[in-house]
């Protein structure tokens, strides 16, 4: 490893060079802008990472530079301590007594990755950091995390370099091509599913009527959103980042453009159900949802919550919603589809790699989430 003058070090690659910094703030502001632009999730989406989990992951960026083309290129990527098992439902968690390990991860620590620069030099040169950083800094496991299917002529490049693809737990996808909530009865969900639904949302009704605020900012009550997220997010089957108060305020702060908090309050005013979303290229990118148990249960909020979003983005003249991971089974029902992300790695030992290749068979994710091959397009997987 080389001093790199000002700030971090500088790695050789097979390209040239590779310039490690672990602020945002120390980027080219020029390149690192451009670097995810007219994408979703934007830089400003890693600097609200950098400044609202930084407890939970170590985060990085390389500066990639081409030497033969003149090409700069900007990557995030981070390190987690990880139980190899958190892939796995809380039924199968006995494997958890296994010891926590090191990863290097490029990607999003709470999204969907995305490369800045799409080009096989950029990929091979990112890889080659990530193994290098990996050494430096004790990490055991190497990998790609939660990249749409789109990437994999790409990554096929990541194959001879020893990893392993596994598909990751999906997002999900609903076209809006319909114009009210009751065409999307209809004519996108099933005659079982629509009676149920419309008797949950009767029951839910029941229960007192509710008033809907979109904000683009939450600071005024965080103190409400948090709690209902940690309540939610105790209820999922598989866990990796936790948000906190900080995030949802980082989001509110510094993307505004993008940012709606959708906040569902009872007559007393109390916050009963609160959803996250990201509006952009006219996708509806639902990013979050907390619920008050156990009125959440008793008053069916999570189809409340679902009915609202579908008849805003409607009114907003949106063409698609586009969903996180989890809650397969209900997702199938209301007529999604399924988004494929997958994930690459590797160990870093060659003795430990052909090992952990066969773990991952049993490790992936998708593997155990038996409502997956009900979708219509599951083979995509």
């Amino acid at each position: 490893m080389i001093p790199f003058a000002g700030s971090g070090a500088v790695l050789r690659t097979t390209h040239g060079s590779a310039r490690i910094e672990k602020e945002a703030a120390r980027l080219d502001p020029a390149l690192w802008n451009a670097a995810f632009a007219g994408r979703c999730l934007d830089a400003r989406y890693y600097e609200a990472l950098e400044a609202s989990l930084a407890g939970q992951f170590d985060f990085r960026y390389a500066v990639l530079e081409n030497a033969r083309t003149g090409q700069s290129a900007i990557q995030p990527f981070f390190f987690a301590d990880q139980e190899i098992t958190a892939g796995l439902p809380k039924r199968l968690r006995w494997l958890g007594r296994l010891p926590r390990v090191k990863m290097a991860v490029a990607g999003c620590a709470a999204g969907e990755g995305e490369l800045a620069c799409a080009e096989p030099w950029a990929l091979e040169a990112l890889e080659e950091t990530l193994a290098q950083c990996a050494r430096r800094e004790g990490a055991r496991i190497l990998l790609f995390k939660d990249f749409p299917a789109r990437y994999r002529p790409l990554f096929a490049a990541l194959h001879r370099r020893g990893y392993r693809r596994v598909p990751s737990m999906p997002g999900a996808t609903l076209a809006l091509d319909f114009s009210s909530f009751e065409e999307y009865l209809q004519t996108r969900v099933g005659a079982d599913a629509r009676s149920n639904l419309r008797r949950d949302l009767r029951t839910g009704a029941r229960g007192g009527a509710l008033t809907l605020e979109v904000v683009r900012d939450a600071a005024p009550s965080l103190g409400e959103i948090t709690p209902l997220y940690l309540q939610t997010h105790e209820q999922s089957d598989f866990q990796f980042e936790r948000l906190n108060a900080a995030y949802f305020a980082e989001l509110g702060r510094r993307m505004p453009d993008r940012t709606r908090f959708f906040l569902w309050r009872n007559a007393e005013g109390r916050l009963l159900a609160f959803a996250l979303c990201l509006v952009h290229g006219g996708v509806l990118h639902y990013l979050n949802v907390g619920l008050d148990y156990p009125e959440a249960l008793e008053r069916h909020l999570y189809f409340i919550v679902w009915r609202d979003l579908v008849t805003w983005a409607l009114q907003q003249g949106l063409r698609s919603i586009e969903t996180g991971q989890l809650n397969y089974e209900v997702k199938r029902r209301l007529g999604f589809r399924l988004a494929p992300r997958d994930l690459y790695a590797r160990h870093v030992s060659p003795v430990a790699a052909p090992f952990f290749a066969c773990a991952l068979r049993f490790l992936q994710p998708a593997r155990h989430d038996p409502a997956l091959r009900q979708f219509p397009n599951t083979d995509e997987l």
